[in-house]
């Protein structure tokens, strides 16, 4: 990620038709990590959702997952530090340990020991036993390099599966998809898909999936968004392709808002400083805005009320300053 000498705190984001936008002001900024923010993902407290957790990487080879509270503090006995170079992060509920304890779970790409790692929230327990090992028949430089995740839980199944992407791979078969499951020896993490096209323009990091309706979607950067179905029984035609014309250059974070009665796909326009919304089932355009950060390059929503904090549901996007910035959802006003 490029980094910009800044002449002002927020950047000015201008619109991909050359329109400056107004910006959308943050609730919260986090305290900073201490090498290179990247990517986040929301944990949402069962029990009282105020107390929930916005984790978030910090790219570098002495890198870290760091837990905030919902005012942007850091937790420190929830934070992981010594890690190489921790890329992007999922988040997902209800996986079974053993066949009989259910808990959360996230799994982060380690870029510099090519595993992706997988814990137990909240407790923060490693349950990879040292992490899993990805793309082992690579023969591209970087090809065994993991960047991108994202978890995929199966309506139909209950399955969870990994969806892994990296810096660098062939034109068809980018990604990775590992089936995750537990027995008295353990977690494990078994190859059973290779799918998605690559342009060959720049490489794939930002991957979310939409588990309702099992479509997961990634930004191969410098081309499109790009539509697959991610259950794997379902086949690796590509489905659909949102186009580059909507992007000044880099297309990165990727988000789901699901409301009960649409969705919407959000879209970091990352060299205009910008997000782009679409609509999730047509994936028409519906607007652009400029919500204050820079070079943005991961971000997470849920429009799940977070008690008095973010009464409507957060909208969590990276920053080039080191830091997060959390928004009430309610002021992006997708649903206007």
């Amino acid at each position: 990620m490029k980094k910009l000498l800044l002449l002002t705190t927020l950047a000015i984001a201008v619109s991909s038709c050359g329109k400056k936008l107004p910006e959308i002001a943050p609730d919260v900024i986090t305290e900073h990590t201490l090498h290179d923010s990247d990517d986040p993902a929301i944990w949402i407290n069962p029990n009282d959702a105020s107390k929930s957790i916005i984790f978030g990487t910090d790219k570098n080879t002495e890198g870290a997952i760091y837990a905030f509270n919902l005012d942007g503090k850091v937790i420190e006995d929830k934070t992981v530090r010594g890690l190489k170079r921790p890329n992007n992060i999922d988040l997902e509920y209800g996986f079974k340990v053993n066949d009989s304890t259910e808990t959360a779970i996230i799994a982060f790409t380690e870029r510099e020991r090519k595993v992706f790692r997988l814990y137990a929230v909240p407790e923060m327990i490693p349950l990879d036993n040292g992490g899993y090992s990805v793309f082992e028949n690579a023969v591209e430089e970087e090809g065994d390099s993991p960047m991108g995740i994202a978890l995929y839980k199966s309506a139909t199944s209950n399955k969870i599966y990994a969806i892994v992407g990296r810096k660098n791979g062939p034109a068809d078969g980018y990604l990775h998809q590992y089936e995750l499951s537990s027995d008295s020896l353990g977690v494990h993490a078994k190859l059973v898909r290779e799918f998605g096209k690559f342009s060959g323009k720049k490489e794939i990091e930002a991957i979310a999936v939409d588990n309702e309706n099992g479509f997961v979607y990634y930004s191969d950067e410098m081309h499109g968004v790009r539509k697959y179905h991610a259950e794997p029984s379902k086949g690796n035609e590509e489905v659909a392709t949102i186009g580059g014309e909507h992007f000044e250059r880099d297309i990165e974070g990727l988000a789901i808002a699901k409301y009960e009665d649409r969705g919407f796909l959000i879209v970091s326009n990352q060299q205009a400083h910008t997000f782009n919304i679409f609509d999730l089932d047509t994936l028409a355009f519906i607007k652009e805005l400029n919500l204050g950060t820079v070079e943005t390059d991961g971000c997470d929503v849920t429009t799940m009320a977070l008690g008095d904090k973010f009464p409507n549901g957060v909208f969590v996007s990276m920053n080039d300053d080191k830091n997060f910035f959390f928004h009430d959802l309610a002021k992006l006003k997708l649903t206007e």
